[in-house]
């Protein structure tokens, strides 16, 4: 074999050798390449998975509903601290553990909020009953009340009425006066000088004793009220003094027979203590 010869079998023997390395390295290295892609492959499934469990997570924290003002800035300030971790698991800013930590920990005060939620609930549903229960029975008082001021008022208006005195055996006559000074009884109008009423006030245990002040009205049919003297609304007055029990009294009302002297007719007698009647009567004159 001559020199030629040998120095291409050298050549092929190297570029064979050359050729043999270059594919064990290419080999090597495609299957560096098929590592490298599945850890590449791994490391982005595990990256959405803690984006999507923070989402969630967010998410039970935008659920969670609460009036406390206090709680209200610590969940808000939970919720951002989630925001910053998503945007920086996003951008591959953060190590992937150490969000699953920190989500965890999130996630751990928020089950803490969700059991103070709940017992703040059933706290104000327990005051909200208690509440309403004391509403219902303030309300019942107050009715209770209002019935015992009701009954009280009727109790008061009714002995106030059983204070009034009252009186029964009414008898009224016309009198005339003879020269004797002696009284007559008279049914003619044109004699009649005084009318007299007699009458017996009853017992009344809760009337205030005292002095009683009995008027006297005499009304003829046409409604004329016939007055004494300046009086404007009585015929008579008669001051009495009552101790509670029976008490006969006479009131008398003297004619004025030059202004207003009587007629024929039928005159309507009343006795009132104050300005209320107790008693009345007519008195017929022919």
């Amino acid at each position: 074999m001559n020199l030629s010869s040998k120095q291409s079998l050298i050549a092929i023997v190297v570029l064979a050798v050359i050729c043999l390395f270059l594919g064990i390295q290419l080999f090597v290295g495609g299957e560096k390449f098929k590592d490298l892609s599945g850890d590449y492959g791994r490391l982005e499934m595990d990256k959405e998975q803690v984006v999507f469990d923070l989402e969630k997570l967010r998410f039970s924290y935008d659920t969670l509903n609460i009036e406390n003002s206090m709680m209200l800035a610590e969940i808000s300030a939970q919720r951002d601290k989630i925001d910053g971790l998503i945007t920086n698991v996003k951008n591959g800013n953060w190590e992937l553990g150490k969000a699953k930590k920190e989500a965890a920990t999130l996630r751990v005060i928020m089950k803490g909020y969700i059991v103070t939620i709940d017992s703040i609930n059933q706290l104000n549903q327990a005051l909200t009953e208690e509440n309403t229960a004391m509403r219902d029975r303030v309300k019942e008082v107050q009715v209770k009340n209002e019935k015992l001021e009701e009954r009280q008022e009727n109790m008061e208006e009714i002995i106030e009425v059983g204070r009034v005195l009252q009186c029964t055996g009414i008898n009224v006559v016309g009198i005339r006066v003879t020269q004797t000074g002696r009284q007559r009884e008279t049914a003619r109008a044109d004699r009649v000088e005084m009318i007299k009423v007699c009458f017996t006030l009853l017992e009344n245990k809760i009337a205030e004793p005292g002095n009683k002040v009995l008027n006297l009205r005499v009304t003829d049919i046409e409604g004329k009220v016939f007055l004494t003297n300046n009086d404007e609304e009585y015929s008579a007055t008669r001051n009495i003094d009552y101790s509670n029990d029976r008490l006969d009294a006479c009131v008398f009302y003297s004619v004025d027979t030059e202004t207003n002297a009587l007629v024929s007719g039928e005159y309507t007698i009343e006795i009132l203590e104050q300005e209320v009647v107790i008693g009345s009567s007519v008195l017929n004159l022919r």
